[in-house]
C-alpha cells in the first residue's frame, strides 16, 4: 500500500517541516506515504464568499487532477463534518486498505476547506477533530497518528493504549 498526502499550501514553518519530517521518517518501514504539495490559489485580502468559492473550485481542481482515480487510489478527505474516528479505528481502517491492495490519497484542503466536488470525489470523509487546526499543523498530527496507527498494525511499542 501507498499513502499519498495530497494537501494544498507548500510554505510550512520550519518546526512543522522537523515535525512532519519526524514521522514520516518513523512510517516509511510500515508505510510507504508521499506528500504531495499543491499550490493554493492566491487570495485577495479581503475575499467575498464568491471568491472564497473560486479559491476552493481552483484548488479542488488542483486535487482531483492529482489523485489517481483509475487507479486503486481511494480518496481520502479530510473535513471537520468527516467521521471520527479513534486511532484503534484508524489503525483496523488502514489495515483493510491494505488488505485489499487499495492505495489512498489523503486530503489537506486549503485554508477556506474543499470544494464540493472533491467531497462528492470522496470514497471517505475524515474529521481529525471537531476543532479548527491550522493547516500546517494538520500535517504533523496526521502523520502522528498515520504513524501511531501503523504501530499499532505492526506491534510496535510506540502506542501504549490507555
Amino acid at each position: 500500500m501507498k499513502l499519498r498526502i495530497l494537501s494544498v499550501g507548500s510554505k510550512m514553518p520550519k518546526w512543522i517541516d522537523t515535525g512532519f519530517n519526524e514521522y514520516h521518517k518513523r512510517i516509511q518501514p510500515m508505510l510507504t506515504t508521499e506528500m504531495v504539495d499543491l499550490a493554493a490559489a492566491k487570495r485577495a485580502k479581503n475575499p467575498s464568499e464568491a471568491n472564497l468559492a473560486q479559491y476552493r473550485e481552483q484548488e479542488g481542481k488542483a486535487i482531483l487532477a492529482t489523485h489517481q482515480s483509475n487507479s486503486r487510489e481511494k480518496l481520502w478527505v479530510l473535513d471537520v463534518k468527516g467521521k471520527m474516528l479513534s486511532t484503534e479505528q484508524l489503525a483496523d481502517k488502514l489495515s483493510e486498505a491494505m488488505q485489499v491492495g487499495d492505495d489512498v490519497a489523503l486530503v489537506i484542503g486549503g485554508a477556506d476547506g474543499v470544494s464540493p466536488e472533491v467531497l462528492a470525489a470522496a470514497d471517505f470523509k475524515w474529521s481529525l477533530s471537531p476543532l479548527t487546526l491550522p493547516h500546517p499543523l494538520v500535517r504533523v498530527v496526521l502523520m502522528e497518528q498515520l504513524y501511531r496507527a501503523m504501530s499499532i498494525n505492526n506491534n510496535h511499542p510506540y502506542h501504549r493504549g490507555n
